[in-house]
């Protein structure tokens, strides 16, 4: 028998999390965006859930030649343009639109042959500070570019640093607005934050013609906790789940663990749970990070394993040895727990708990 875990990716919460986002961004085209093997959960498997989504964006020509397999014909966009000069043979042969955020990616493109001209996305550096033109170098940019032959359309692209909070964005949409004022091209400035929280607030991003959400499309909240997933109406699109494989009775005073960081209060039935931090679950959740045991809320206790956890029984009479533990994710019952909840309690973010789930662990979609 195989070791009780389990990953399941849900396709019903992809196309739903794609209808709630195209519904927020209006009349904008929407990226479903793909990178990190789709965000930890297989490009291979979100295929057909996310094939209602205008284009792909993702960042290597590997991603992208996995995408173009399984029959896209639509628009791929390689949101990091490419890394070397025969990068762009393949992108001419794939049919692949690229960012482009820096000189030498304007030199690789003026050096390149081909006979059929590129679609690019010319990236400003409006306060990310990452890649991009600055705003007073962007037109020289777009100069440049469009005097290549081997360059057809160019699009206008930025990214937010502070759509989920923070500072906000006004000053970056200004920025971005005062450089491609009179510039021909499409554009698209918003991720997940940014459709969800500011479309509503800016005509730069209500009339903006493609968005990018890529968290969000998976069911966690860009923003969390200021929104939570059900908030924003999205749903996880990926559940981890696991067994109890064993039962300890701790008495008052009695240690658990490695380190003997638990230490019972009184009298505890514990739960031990066929998953660890092997099996991509974060080694540094406390006590107290919070599991479904068969559907019901409980917690873990002391230091998670290598391949095992720890979770609080005392309260649940009726689970036992097999009961089903929902460490994120939808519940046989149907209740939720939230990746980001759990993300927070290790001090990160849902991305990448979903990005680190191991290759140990077997998926199935549903």
């Amino acid at each position: 028998m195989p070791r009780p875990i389990q990953a399941t990716i849900h396709l019903d919460a992809l196309r739903s999390n794609l209808r709630t986002l195209r519904h927020v961004a209006g009349d904008a085209k929407v990226w479903a965006v793909v990178k990190a093997n789709a965000y930890g959960h297989g490009i291979e498997r979100v295929f057909e859930a996310l094939r209602g989504a205008d284009g792909f964006a993702l960042l290597d020509l590997e991603e992208a030649q996995r995408v173009r397999t399984l029959g896209w014909r639509g628009p791929i966009l390689l949101l990091e343009g490419v890394f070397e000069q025969r990068d762009l043979e393949l992108c001419s042969r794939l049919g692949l639109w690229h960012t482009v955020h820096c000189d030498e990616q304007i030199d690789m493109l003026a050096a390149h042959k081909t006979n059929e001209p590129h679609r690019v996305f010319l990236k400003m550096n409006s306060g990310m500070n990452r890649l991009g033109f600055r705003p007073d170098q962007y037109r020289a940019a777009w100069s440049r570019l469009n005097a290549l032959p081997q360059v057809d359309e160019i699009s206008l692209v930025t990214h937010f640093s502070d759509a989920d909070g923070g500072i906000g964005i006004a000053a970056q949409v200004a920025a971005f607005e005062q450089a491609t004022r009179d510039l021909p091209g499409e554009r698209s400035l918003s991720n997940s934050a940014a459709t969800l929280r500011h479309t509503a607030h800016y005509d730069a991003l209500r009339t903006s013609d493609w968005v990018r959400p890529g968290i969000a499309m998976y069911g966690s909240a860009p923003d969390f906790p200021e929104h939570t997933a059900t908030q924003w109406k999205l749903e996880p699109a990926m559940t981890l789940a696991a067994k109890v494989i064993g039962i300890q009775q701790l008495q008052a005073g009695e240690t658990l663990g490695y380190g003997s960081s638990f230490t019972a209060p009184a009298p505890m039935r514990v739960g031990t749970v066929a998953c660890g931090y092997a099996d991509g679950y974060p080694r540094i959740c406390p006590t107290g990070t919070p599991v479904l045991v068969d559907g019901v809320r409980s917690r873990t206790l002391g230091r998670v394993s290598m391949d095992m956890l720890a979770v609080d029984l005392t309260d649940l009479p009726d689970a036992g040895w097999g009961s089903t533990v929902t460490l994120w994710g939808r519940a046989d019952n149907g209740a939720l727990l939230s990746i980001d909840e759990v993300a927070a309690q290790a001090s990160t973010l849902g991305y990448e708990l979903m990005c680190a789930l191991a290759q140990r662990v077997p998926v199935v979609t549903t």
